[in-house]
């Protein structure tokens, strides 16, 4: 019964004019769909340029700000930090 109906709407919207606004329909013309075809990757190009120059402004604008920063200073040691000396111990062995 459920697949029946499931059926029946699949029926009713592909018998409906509501798929063919989001069907794309490709031009008969030959010419028309060589020319659709080159606008199609002539904005792929664009926006693949524009995409290059954003990131390269953004990492110039990093490495500027970078450079004119000022070069932080390790601050001077305190008194009240113990020196002191350390070894690494293994890992205890899971048996």
């Amino acid at each position: 019964m459920f697949s029946s109906t499931l059926h029946t709407l699949r029926l009713r919207l592909h018998s409906s004019m509501f798929d063919a606004l989001f069907a794309p329909r490709k031009p008969r013309h030959p010419l028309l769909r060589i020319g659709i075809g080159l606008v199609g990757l002539a904005l792929l190009a664009v926006l693949l340029v524009f995409g290059v120059v954003i990131g390269a402004g953004m990492l110039a604008v990093g490495l500027v700000a970078r450079a004119l920063r000022q070069p932080r200073t390790r601050p001077a040691a305190q008194a009240d930090v113990l020196d002191a000396e350390f070894r690494i111990v293994d890992k205890p062995l899971l048996r």
